[in-house]
């Protein structure tokens, strides 16, 4: 028979323990569902990058080898040895700050909107102060697109690298930074 005291509608000690049981086997199986989502998700990802640096790899197969300065002439014994002063970069005063140090690598851009003109900024800031190494545009472009990892970015990348003609489907440097 029923309690007076106890309203009708009231749980018994054991079924809130089978409620709780139900919650948090409940909270379990959409734990289990989000964790199979970010495993292919991640492995996906994995896909997209292992895909672009195959085709980073692909291209610079395909670019000209980088060819090394000529070889310093050794000075005669005759003529005095001149000081070894560092050559400035144009624009860069001589002195003792013109042997500058490495610029810093950049981060991997995802293809927020925010962050891309700072992405954009930071790679213009590398290209030029390292601009010895960047001797064509089709290399700015690679390089460029080899921080572009994760996210939109790694789709824009995947998209420039298998269009035909790939970063050589851009005029130049400035069409590139245009459709960026």
């Amino acid at each position: 028979l029923a309690n007076p005291d106890t309203p009708p509608d009231a749980l018994a000690p054991q079924d809130e323990a089978w409620t709780c049981l139900l919650h948090l086997e409940t909270q379990v199986q959409l734990t289990q569902a989000s964790l199979t989502h970010h495993t292919t998700e991640l492995s996906t990802l994995r896909q997209t990058t292992d895909h672009i640096s195959q085709s980073l790899q692909a291209l610079l197969e395909r670019l000209p080898p980088h060819t090394a300065p000529p070889p310093v002439a050794e000075p005669s014994p005759a003529a005095p040895a001149a000081p070894a002063v560092p050559a400035a970069a144009p624009g860069v005063p001589a002195g003792p700050w013109a042997q500058l140090p490495h610029p810093a690598l950049l981060d991997t851009y995802d293809g927020d909107c925010i962050s891309g003109e700072h992405f954009l900024q930071s790679c213009l800031t590398y290209i030029h102060l390292s601009r010895d190494a960047f001797d064509s545009d089709a290399l700015k472009i690679a390089w460029m697109l080899s921080y572009m990892k994760a996210g939109w970015a790694s789709t824009y990348a995947l998209h420039v690298l298998w269009c035909p003609g790939g970063v050589g489907s851009f005029t130049d440097w400035a069409a590139f930074k245009k459709d960026f």
